[in-house]
């Protein structure tokens, strides 16, 4: 199959590219600056910017499937407005070309609650899902909450704390539950929905074995890189001042580290696990996809 990766110089888009290509799919990245970026053997680059409508002509030309991995935090400013823009752009550039043959997009969002208290970053993923699904391609969401992996904004936010950090004080939220889920685990699930047409039009949510919460994530990646650390969560610290401290101690820009901080609220874990009847996997545990990525961040870990 034809297959265009919207995203894929990310975290998520980085290991798609070549897992697509090892599934036999024509791979062709879409990328802002073609010279920045060097593509797995294989894969064919073409250059657009989906906040530039005009960029995009021919970008979808003989493109069978598509995937959108984009969104804008850590480019600052409104983060929503740009993420609204972008997927306006990417859909109605995907329906003009149509004819060529676009009729799949998968889309990569954000697991949790529906309704009116969602975080600004879960609100903007649900908006984004919104916008692709009223064009004119059938478009299979999967929804996931913290991905771990090096190079995961929000796993790179637990490793530097529990590596700079031994002592934190935490909004009461750090115990809000979390079903996070291996990197390899959503790619698997990302490449497997294309091989199954009855996915097209389908909305998925995705998680690993386990619901934890943000407190006992922080503990067992400790636990398991060697450190120890100690947490108080206060009920009278919000997520606000939170912000501060993250700022200080790590380097994840605030652009990204804020949103997610924010989304602390907002449980995130699976309700429909429908999916692994359509993708059925072995799914890697907490402590497995944490110890992978520990070692990519260059820890000596056992096990």
């Amino acid at each position: 199959m034809r297959v265009l990766v919207a995203g894929a110089t990310g975290f998520v888009g980085s290991y798609l590219v070549p897992a697509l290509v090892d599934a036999g799919h024509d791979v062709r990245a879409l990328v802002r600056d073609a010279s920045s970026y060097e593509p797995p053997d294989g894969v064919a680059v073409t250059e657009g910017d989906l906040l530039e409508d005009s960029s995009l002509e021919g970008v979808f030309d003989d493109v069978d499937a598509a995937y959108y991995l984009v969104h804008s935090m850590g480019t600052g400013g409104d983060f929503a407005e740009r993420d609204r823009r972008a997927a306006n752009n990417f859909a109605a550039a995907a329906d003009a070309a149509d004819a060529a043959g676009v009729s799949r997009v998968v889309y990569l969002g954000g697991l949790g609650e529906t309704g009116d208290d969602l975080s600004p970053h879960l609100a903007s993923r649900r908006e984004v899902e919104a916008v692709l699904a009223d064009a004119g391609f059938d478009l299979t969401t999967l929804r996931a909450a913290v991905i771990v992996g090096s190079g995961s904004a929000g796993f790179d936010v637990v490793y530097q704390l529990i590596d700079r950090l031994p002592v934190m004080v935490t909004p009461k939220w750090v115990r809000t539950p979390c079903q996070p889920i291996a990197i390899a685990d959503v790619v698997s699930y990302l490449v497997g929905v294309l091989d199954h047409p009855e996915s097209a039009g389908e909305t998925y949510e995705v998680g690993g074995p386990e619901v934890l919460s943000y407190e006992t994530m922080l503990e067992r990646t400790a636990a398991i890189a060697g450190k120890r650390i100690w947490i108080l969560p206060v009920p009278v610290l919000s997520p606000q001042l939170s912000t501060y401290w993250v700022d200080l101690v790590t380097d994840v820009p605030r652009s990204v580290a804020h949103p997610l901080i924010h989304g602390l609220k907002n449980p995130v874990v699976v309700s429909d696990d429908s999916i692994r009847d359509v993708v059925p996997l072995e799914l890697t545990s907490f402590d497995d996809a944490a110890r992978r990525a520990l070692r990519e961040y260059g820890e000596d870990v056992d096990g």
